[in-house]
């Protein structure tokens, strides 16, 4: 006997429908920096898919080191060559010393932006020193889309040069019914040392 939905079958026999979404990740594309300025992922670019084929895109990010005190930043284009979205976000973070001394968890009114085209930042990258880095990862749903704005989440953890794990939360919105068609991803100071970045669609 199968499970229905609003007409929809959802299981058959045991077995998952085969019109049902099952979370799947679609490796799309990985990119490496090497002192790079950033990491650019562009629809059509290198066999990159920021299309209608996938509602969500998983970015998910390893080992990012600074080439100086720096933060990790993601911007968005929305058609021409320009990654200047006008951008509504919010951050906030938690922290602790590897003493055990300094805890903290705030939102961070500095690095949120209203209505704003400029970089968001996403997390810590360290400052420089050789074992200091982030990791994490973002989603962006539905760049597609040209009815709604896009949104966005990714949340980041840090090795601070304070010597401080820190965990970043951003989430936000692109403000415009235009399809994304580019993500890119840079330092707000200095370049990406190194690091890889992959690029997932999620069936």
């Amino acid at each position: 006997m199968g499970l229905i939905s609003n007409g929809t079958t959802l299981l058959d026999a045991g077995a998952l429908d085969s019109g049902v979404a099952k979370g799947a990740l679609t490796h799309i594309k990985t990119l490496t920096a090497s002192s790079s300025a950033n990491l650019s992922f562009v629809h059509g670019s290198a066999s990159v898919v920021l299309d209608g084929t996938y509602k969500e895109y998983i970015f998910k990010y390893y080992d990012i080191h600074a080439s100086e005190n720096a933060m990790f930043c993601v911007n968005f284009r929305d058609g021409g060559t320009d990654y200047d979205a006008t951008k509504t976000t919010t951050m906030f973070e938690g922290y602790q010393n590897e003493a055990g001394t300094s805890t903290s968890l705030a939102y961070v009114t500095d690095y949120d932006l209203a209505q704003n085209t400029g970089i968001q930042r996403i997390g810590f990258a360290g400052w420089s020193e050789a074992d200091e880095s982030c990791a994490g990862y973002m989603h962006l749903f539905d760049p597609a889309n040209t009815t709604f704005v896009k949104h966005f989440i990714s949340q980041t953890h840090g090795y601070h040069g304070s010597n401080i794990a820190i965990n970043s939360f951003v989430s936000g919105y692109c403000n415009t019914t235009t399809a994304i068609d580019g993500v890119q991803f840079s330092m707000n100071a200095g370049n990406i040392d190194s690091g890889t970045i992959k690029l997932y669609g999620v069936t």
